[in-house]
């Protein structure tokens, strides 16, 4: 299937994305399909960051090995773990607006995959029983407060800094989806998941050993390397084959 979230009177509905229709849902893809007898052509529709409402995001450090690279501070010998809060989620051409001491805003284009029931201690080979579906996430990063900081949660963790979307949808293979990013339609990152130095079933197991994920939490799987700064007036794109274009615009 494919989802969306969308504005509707106000609130936030979800909805089954058939074509260039949607059929809106009566309640949280999470807890079971329910129809409300409501369709809207996609284009009407105010698109939401396509997760839970008040979910946390766990994010990956430096999964492909390019990128670990042209960040100049070695190859981890396991997944980077941070977290981004709910108020760092964003939307569909959203605007993003970093504080004005932040003097670089960089891009991270990457592969997000939203939780479909509780998770904890997860086996590998359960992983599809626990995804709801996969989406892109752009990990927004104020790269010289997270230098400056010495730990990540500041730098990635201001508001609107995870904009995701458009689209959820179960009806891909996330072991070898390519994922791009442009800026201003130019592309400045191209990768495969296939490159991920850690796949999205070993994640979820090594997420889930530590800590529990509820129905709506995202797990976003890193990014390949070209990440690189964006200025007010900027518009950033990132494709994930199969799923869409996730579009923002920097103010």
């Amino acid at each position: 299937m494919k989802y969306v979230k969308l504005l509707r009177d106000g609130k936030a509905v979800w909805g089954v994305l058939k074509g260039e229709l949607v059929r809106t849902l009566a309640g949280e893809p999470f807890r079971g399909i329910c129809y409300d007898g409501e369709t809207l052509p996609l284009e009407a529709c105010r698109l939401l960051a396509p997760c839970g409402e008040g979910a946390k995001i766990i994010c990956v450090g430096k999964n492909y090995y390019d990128h670990a690279l042209e960040m100049g501070e070695g190859v981890p010998d396991r997944p980077i773990l941070f977290m981004k809060g709910a108020n760092a989620i964003n939307h569909p051409e959203g605007q993003v607006c970093a504080p004005a001491f932040v003097e670089r805003l960089d891009y991270e284009g990457e592969l997000a995959f939203v939780i479909k029931r509780r998770a904890k201690n997860v086996p590998m080979e359960d992983f599809t029983q626990y995804i709801l579906g996969y989406t892109c996430l752009n990990d927004i990063t104020a790269r010289d407060i997270q230098k400056g900081d010495g730990q990540w949660t500041r730098g990635k963790g201001m508001d609107g800094f995870a904009p995701m979307g458009p689209v959820l949808t179960d009806e891909v293979d996330p072991a070898d989806l390519s994922v791009e990013t442009r800026l201003n339609g130019v592309v400045v990152q191209a990768g495969r998941t296939s490159q991920f130095m850690t796949r999205v079933p070993a994640l979820l197991a090594y997420i889930t050993a530590s800590m529990t994920l509820e129905p709506g939490d995202v797990v976003s799987t890193g990014t390949p390397a070209g990440v690189g700064p964006m200025s007010c007036g900027d518009t950033v794109e990132v494709e994930v084959q199969g799923i869409g274009i996730l579009r923002n615009h920097i103010k």
